[in-house]
């Protein structure tokens, strides 16, 4: 008989918590046995081998669905392609990031020719960083307007790096809401001084905080969730809603950063296409601030904000 080890010595021997465990068991990775005087998972020498490959192959960031794939496979053809592409995602990095050392090395070349102690040379900087932002293609400088078209594509490149996300699933909660309105209204106008005056209202749905904010036809509304005594004769003039809840893809923006939301959308599309979820475009991003320290954004800052995507299972996953 096999002798099993038991899931507690298994998560200190490899230093894997035991939630991760069974994750990769859930996932069809590893598998478990119980004995009926045992409650607790046990594990042989087989699945030891097969979680030493699991993680050797995590440390080098190779995705869960990849590891399916080569464990569900014979031979070697799969490991091979995947580590193949392992290897040219690495090659094409170190090529971008050795021509970004390059164009960074000749714009400070170029500043060390200037005085950037005169109030104009400084306004200068200012001015051609703004047109760099904007991606202007006559940028007018002192220098080969050739180097800043292709700083533009290799931060690009580099910023298209697909972040790591996580799903979860927001309960069904009471909620007050803004109401659509301009940034202008949102920000500048009475919800703010309402939402600080009536605090004892609202509870945490995750972390702690309780508010979200999404956007629509170029408005933005807050949604914060409220205690269940709550009723709208405490609200007023605010309505309360019914929010659904449902599966999101979280990643990390930062607040207030408009294109950030945009890059951090197309990033946690990205990172999707290796699961069998997918944006679900009849419901709305939204943004959470997981930290409303002032201490936190004074050390870090900004605040942090993660946005929630909305998605669903591919229609092909329900087959």
């Amino acid at each position: 008989m096999k002798e099993l080890i038991k899931i507690r010595d298994v998560s200190v021997k490899y230093d894997v918590s035991a939630r991760t465990l069974r994750y990769y068991e859930d996932m069809g990775l590893i598998t478990s046995a119980r004995s009926a005087d045992y409650a607790y998972r046990l594990y042989d020498e087989d699945n030891l081998q097969r979680l030493e490959q699991i993680l050797i192959l995590r440390k080098l960031n190779i995705s869960i669905k990849d590891i399916q794939r080569i464990f569900n496979t014979s031979g070697s053809e799969v490991v091979l392609e995947v580590l193949g592409k392992k290897v040219d995602a690495i090659d094409e990095e170190v090529s971008l990031l050795h021509e970004l050392k390059g164009i960074v090395l000749e714009f400070i070349r170029q500043i060390e020719r200037s005085d950037f102690g005169k109030e104009s040379d400084v306004k200068l900087l200012y001015e051609k960083a703004k047109e760099i932002e904007s991606q202007i293609d006559n940028v007018d400088y002192e220098g080969n307007s050739s180097t800043v078209n292709r700083l533009l594509e290799v931060t690009e490149k580099l910023d298209n790096k697909v972040p790591s996300c996580m799903i979860v699933r927001i309960p069904k909660f009471r909620a007050v809401t803004s109401g659509l309105m301009t940034f202008a209204e949102l920000f500048g106008g009475a919800f703010g001084p309402w939402q600080e005056a009536h605090n004892h209202l609202f509870k945490p749905v995750i972390f702690d905080s309780p508010d979200f904010l999404y956007g629509k036809d170029g408005k933005a509304a807050w949604i914060w969730a409220i205690k269940d005594e709550v009723t709208e004769a405490d609200t007023h003039p605010y309505k309360i809603i019914e929010y659904a809840g449902g599966l999101y893809a979280v990643a990390v923006s930062v607040d207030g950063d408009g294109e950030s939301h945009n890059k951090v959308r197309s990033k946690t599309e990205k990172w999707l296409e290796g699961t069998n979820f997918i944006i679900d475009d009849d419901r709305e991003l939204m943004g959470h601030m997981i930290y409303v320290d002032d201490e936190i954004k004074k050390g870090f800052g900004y605040h942090q904000m993660n946005l929630y995507a909305p998605i669903k299972l591919k229609e092909t996953s329900l087959l």
